[in-house]
């Protein structure tokens, strides 16, 4: 068994690894950027080494700087985790020539399954199905738009080198192609430092449907049964479950066993995912499930699978990467229950899901269910990496236990001021399609006015944050100076509470009160309620200053780089046209015209990092 193990990852995914190895009794050593100088993964460790500034292209994505700190540290080998460097067969060839085992694929099977038209050629040939579509070497724009008019609209622009929902954009009509395949190239060459991307067919009632497949040296492979990623919003998975709602076991043998014949095709070790999209309009059936890509690393919902199984994969790969053969065979294997995660990411639905950063001054996720983390109390979230902030695994005999009981997991979120998705996510959980598993990708989409939360809180919401404001202190204090409550106020009481700097007085004996939870300090009231969070002032803090798209100025959202300006000074434009393009926390972010008028001041160019509230544009109205 390896003895020591650098993780060349950051946040949850490097503390999920450092929990394994610990119990197994391996060494483990940490790399942070400047931004991660005090993160968790960096306080677990054994050891840590610092490899950069914080934007992950000097640090996290530079392979040289990894395998020097493991040759510092005297590890005996890397684990990638996922994301950055996972499925960079370069890197990973680097680590074998540097003397380090390699926790993951062997660099020949990365590079087979990691262009997606060459892979997709290769399972082919492999006798596993795939999505109709176009994979050729001819990248010029107006050879791309025929393909994608020979295939039948709607489309899907994918980048050759993507993965994770960078570099994918649907396409509904001829007209929107030039524009969405512009888009998907930047955000491709922006991320993965490819811009080719393939077409495929879209699928109009999809099911994202992936197996978890596993292999050793000895040649052994087997499957760790499927998983249903189909909620998913720009192509991000939100909620992942396992087993898939309505497989049949002819359907997940004929599925599962094209996995695993993916994975033999290149002779795979460790551990992968085969996805595949399906054809859901008639429910799942093995002859409508198609091969979309492999991913040669853990995913992020790797969790449902133990939970189901009883696995630790990565304990596994630590085996496997050991020369082991593999912890089970496949008759060894079965399902046992139902689970269920959510992704918990720090942006506010309530504002187009814009990336939110700060510090976590007040994070409670409870003591319920499974929650991987990589961030405590008093840490903080940066602009510089993935939004995810914690997995939210829960566990139930079916799957209706599993999703109440996740649910339940979200109603007990507390985070502030950093917003969170959780009010949404437990929104989708609640509604009766999902219930029902009458679910594809386009799920969200089409409940997403029902799904984002209410900004406004109702009466009775008002009426728990007056408890709060009223009760008696209990004594319990956490960073700031935040205290808790119980509720116990004097009848009859009330008290001023603002929002927006409007003042309304609310009594908890006015009526029924929602059955908050919260903190209160000198001039605020934060109520968490559903997932949600509510801010009420206390005290009036005076008028603030500033702008907004009522004056036509846009400003910066969130600390971030432009990556396009698209207008010019001068320029009228149309409301919601682009103006400009801002990249944080590995997304795009399009910023519009908030109505018809001209282009009066532009202070970005392409390529320029803003800092959040910097002004970017101002459109000054039309007449009229």
């Amino acid at each position: 068994m390896i003895k020591s193990l650098l993780i060349a990852n950051r946040g949850e995914i490097a503390c999920r690894i450092i929990r394994t190895a610990r119990r197994l009794g391996i060494r483990t050593v940490a790399i942070y950027s400047d931004a991660d100088a005090k993160a968790l993964h960096v306080r677990m460790a054994d050891e840590a080494v610092h490899i950069g500034p914080s934007p992950a292209r000097e640090s996290y994505l530079v392979g040289e700087k990894i395998i020097a700190a493991a040759m510092a540290t005297k590890a005996k080998a890397i684990h990638p985790g996922y994301g950055f460097l996972s499925e960079n067969a370069d890197f990973a060839q680097a680590v074998i020539d540097a003397g380090f085992i390699w926790v993951g694929p062997k660099p020949d099977s990365i590079r087979a399954m990691g262009l997606k038209d060459a892979a997709k050629t290769l399972m082919a040939n492999a006798g596993v199905p795939v999505t109709p579509g176009y994979h050729g070497e001819d990248q010029s724009p107006d050879v791309l738009k025929m393909e994608a008019s020979a295939i039948g609209y709607p489309v899907l622009i994918k980048a050759v080198a993507g993965g994770g929902g960078k570099g994918m954009r649907r396409v509904d009509a001829a007209k929107d192609f030039d524009d969405a395949l512009e888009s998907c190239k930047r955000e491709a060459a922006s991320s993965f430092g490819d811009d080719r991307v393939l077409i495929e067919k879209y699928i109009l009632s999809p099911r994202h449907i992936e197996v978890q497949v596993f292999g050793d040296s000895k040649g052994n492979v087997v499957h760790l049964f499927e998983r249903d990623c189909s909620l998913q919003r720009r192509h991000q998975k939100v909620i992942e479950e396992a087993p898939a709602p309505g497989m049949d076991e002819a359907t997940r043998e004929a599925v599962c066993g094209a996995a695993v014949r993916a994975a033999k095709a290149v002779n795979y070790e460790g551990a992968g995912t085969i996805e595949f999209i399906a054809d859901a309009s008639e429910g799942l059936k093995g002859d409508r499930i198609w091969f979309m890509e492999m991913n040669t690393r853990l995913q992020v919902e790797h969790p449902v699978t133990e939970e189901i199984t009883g696995q630790d994969l990565v304990e596994w790969q630590l085996r496997v990467a050991s020369g082991e053969k593999l912890p089970k065979s496949q008759d060894e294997l079965s399902i046992n229950g139902w689970a269920i995660e959510a992704r918990l990411y720090a942006e506010d639905p309530a504002k187009s899901f814009l990336p939110s950063v700060g510090s976590l001054d007040h994070f409670d996720l409870g003591d319920e269910g499974r929650i991987e983390t990589g961030v405590e109390e008093g840490d903080a979230i940066s602009p510089f990496y993935d939004p995810m902030i914690a997995k939210l695994v829960a566990r139930g005999d079916d799957r209706a236990e599993a999703i109440a009981e996740l649910a339940a997991i979200l109603d007990e979120v507390e985070v502030w001021p950093v917003r969170t998705n959780a009010g949404f996510l437990f929104n989708a959980l609640l509604q009766p399609e999902f219930g029902a598993a009458d679910i594809d990708t386009g799920f969200i989409e089409r409940h997403l006015e029902d799904l984002v939360p209410d900004a406004e809180p109702d009466d009775a919401i008002r009426r728990g944050a007056a408890a709060i404001a009223l009760a008696i202190d209990e004594g319990k204090e956490s960073i700031g100076g935040l205290v808790g409550f119980r509720l116990n106020a004097p009848a009859h009481t009330g008290v001023a509470l603002g929002r927006h700097g409007e003042f309304r007085t609310a009594s908890p004996d006015e009526g029924e009160f929602a059955a908050v939870s919260g903190f209160r300090d000198d001039e605020r009231v934060v109520a968490f309620y559903e997932g949600n969070a509510y801010e009420f002032e206390l005290t009036a803090r005076g008028s603030v200053g500033g702008h907004g798209v009522a004056d036509g100025v846009i400003t910066a959202p969130m600390p971030g780089k432009v990556t396009a300006v698209e207008v010019s000074q001068g320029e009228t434009v149309t409301k919601g046209q682009r103006l400009l393009t801002l990249e944080a926390m590995k997304m795009e972010h399009g910023l519009t015209a908030p109505f018809d008028g001209k282009v009066t001041e532009l202070g970005a160019q392409a390529g320029s990092q803003v800092t959040e509230g910097a002004i970017l544009a101002r459109v000054e109205a039309a007449e009229g």
